[in-house]
């Protein structure tokens, strides 16, 4: 039978699964469409994304996360720099001008000590952010090496971990500050970043612990496991990268928890003390003066609360991000 012109228009048939095929070609190639993107949108075909450049694509379109995102970077540059929008000494007080109000270069007033209560509002960033970022980073790394390693080797490890932290989780938290840190004498944040990091590890070492359990039986994990990779491989190269999300979603949330456990811890008096400037502190002062001074306890309690919704607000937007059952 002699050879058929080779016509596109009759080669190419469906494949029955959103592709085509080419007929006459030696070899049977499918043309896929073109992948869409998280928007719906098409994309042209290559590498495919990642978790962390979808979310990332994801998240430069949430206005909850730009929002959050520029409150928190202005945070963070008047906790580095807070002289920048604010001249004053924050130690500064004259009683002369005790519980007055708002005046020329003083926007804020004054509290009932005489303080510049702009000032020490500026100032006292520099503590909240401080406590809170320090507290977090130690929460994460020692919570997420603990629960990883419990997930991942499991048996008589798995077990004590378990019992361990539900000792902690035992331990109301305000109640723990009151005892620990009531002996404590130091004036300086560690001891606070301490009792953060003592409380909050078992939190996410139990988030650690079942993420890395879901994504040790995952395929390739076991192939790499079959080739022969070693435990510190599988951990770091394969099973890390995709069982770290769920705690970079929890401890951006648990962020500004920790920066209004430090102003609670102060305004009880077992936190920070003076002369350390902190939200806590001025909110604990100002408390008494709340009737004929109510604006020196109204700034530090709106920066402490707009400081934590936004670290809240962040971790909502990272955690729809991060999620794929919720896109």
């Amino acid at each position: 039978m002699p050879d058929e012109p080779y016509e596109p228009e009759r080669a190419i048939a469906g494949t029955g699964m959103g592709g085509q095929m080419d007929l006459a070609a030696s070899e049977a190639v499918t043309l896929e469409k073109m992948p869409r993107g998280p928007d719906g949108t098409e994309r042209p075909a290559g590498r495919p994304r990642s978790l962390w450049s979808d979310a990332w694509h994801d998240l430069r379109r949430n206005p909850v996360f730009l929002l959050s995102g520029l409150v928190i970077l202005f945070l963070v540059v008047i906790s580095l720099w807070p002289s920048l929008i604010a001249s004053g000494n924050p130690l500064h007080c004259d009683l002369a001008k005790a519980q007055e109000g708002s005046q020329a270069g003083h926007p804020f007033g004054f509290n009932g000590q005489g303080c510049d209560v702009y000032t020490r509002t500026v100032y006292g960033a520099r503590t909240s952010v401080a406590v809170g970022v320090c507290a977090t980073l130690g929460v994460a790394v020692l919570g997420s090496v603990l629960g990883g390693l419990a997930g991942f080797f499991g048996g008589v490890w798995d077990a004590l971990l378990s019992r361990v932290t539900d000792v902690f989780f035992a331990i109301p938290v305000v109640l723990g500050g009151l005892v620990l840190l009531s002996v404590v004498t130091s004036n300086s944040i560690w001891p606070v970043i301490g009792f953060m990091v003592l409380l909050g590890w078992p939190q996410i070492s139990r988030i650690a612990r079942g993420s890395v359990i879901t994504a040790k039986q995952n395929d390739y994990v076991q192939a790499a496991r079959a080739l022969g990779a070693s435990n510190s491989r599988m951990l770091l190269r394969h099973i890390a990268p995709n069982a770290v999300a769920p705690v970079i979603v929890v401890a951006t949330i648990a962020l500004g928890t920790y920066i209004a456990l430090e102003a609670t811890l102060s305004y009880l008096g077992v936190g920070l003390k003076p002369p350390s400037v902190s939200w806590g502190i001025d909110i604990s002062a100002a408390s008494p003066y709340i009737r004929n001074a109510p604006h020196a306890l109204l700034w530090p309690s709106g920066a402490l609360a707009l400081t934590v919704l936004a670290f809240i607000m962040l971790g909502d937007a990272v955690r729809d991000a991060l999620d794929p059952k919720l896109r």
